[in-house]
């Protein structure tokens, strides 16, 4: 294990993705953990400054390192976006903080201060990633077994998703996930759909035993870190893979913020619900199995 992540650690790209005021001050990897996921919409030929983050998600890992929760921010959420250089701060919709930051690591700063001031939470790192690497990833593993649940033709590619479980290569399942337009809940069935596109890989990263198949390891590490930014926050990954090692895909739970579509000035929006109904109290508070017990509603279903 350690050649392969002295090779990941040659391979991705390391920057400060977390602003001072976000990042969690930490020496150790008990837990409860917290770390943000941003999945950038980055397309050939584009400026920085004309990105948004496509997916965001809050990783929370309670103590014990056996169970992860999956936290999908809406990327229409109306949020107070601190100011940054070349932007004055204002409210704006969550997945903007990206853009006004510069995009890139400037971006993911500016997103995970956005983060801390609507949460309370710091983070012990974070990852940015281009949605390419995720195909690849995919590709290599063999494709992923995908439940759809209601039929959707693709705006992209104008592709038919049929319900059922099929296998989906790369294209396929990024396509899939990316939509939202034509489904009944709308972006928030796309945040449940990429969620549980994260524990089908898992998934099948356990089912082709991943970690005990050095080339395959190899060969999967190698196209992440090609398509990866990582703040770990000064902890070696190598220290990270081994705390997580016991955590398997069937303890991983989505979560969806409780909030509503709101339009304002003719501008459709998601607003919180009664102020997130107690879910970032419980982030806060490493009381998170205790509200996603009691708020089955925004529990998915992975």
């Amino acid at each position: 294990m350690h050649w392969l992540t002295n090779r990941y650690d040659r391979t991705v790209t390391k920057e400060q993705l977390l602003d001072a005021s976000a990042r969690q001050k930490r020496t150790d990897l008990s837990g409860p953990l917290n770390y943000l996921l941003i999945g950038s919409d980055h397309r050939p030929g584009a400026n920085p400054e004309d990105q948004r983050s496509d997916s965001i998600l809050i990783v929370h890992v309670p103590a014990g390192l056996r169970e992860a929760y999956l936290i999908s921010v809406p990327r229409d959420l109306l949020v107070a976006i601190p100011a940054a250089p070349g932007f004055g701060g204002g409210q704006d919709k969550v997945n903007a903080a990206y853009e006004h930051g510069g995009g890139g690591a400037a971006g993911a700063r500016l997103l995970s201060a956005t983060l801390t001031r609507l949460t309370g939470v710091r983070f012990d790192g974070a990852a940015l990633i281009d949605f390419s690497g995720l195909k690849q990833v995919i590709d290599l593993l063999g494709g992923i077994r995908m439940c759809v649940d209601t039929p959707v033709r693709s705006i992209h590619t104008k592709t038919q998703f049929d319900p059922g479980c099929q296998q989906m290569d790369g294209a396929r399942t990024l396509d899939y996930v990316r939509q939202r337009y034509d489904l009944p809940g709308g972006d928030y069935d796309r945040q449940r759909h990429q969620q549980q596109m994260l524990r089908a890989v898992l998934d099948k990263a356990g089912q082709n035993h991943l970690r005990s198949d050095p080339v395959q390891l190899d060969r999967v590490l190698r196209a992440v870190g090609g398509a990866l930014t990582l703040d770990s926050n000064g902890v070696p990954l190598e220290d990270l893979l081994f705390a997580l090692r016991g955590l398997p895909a069937d303890a991983l739970h989505g979560v969806q913020v409780p909030s509503a579509p709101q339009t304002i000035d003719q501008v459709s929006y998601v607003v919180l619900d009664n102020g997130g109904g107690g879910l970032f109290d419980a982030l806060r508070g490493t009381r998170m199995p205790e509200w996603a017990a009691a708020h089955p509603r925004w529990v998915n279903r992975l």
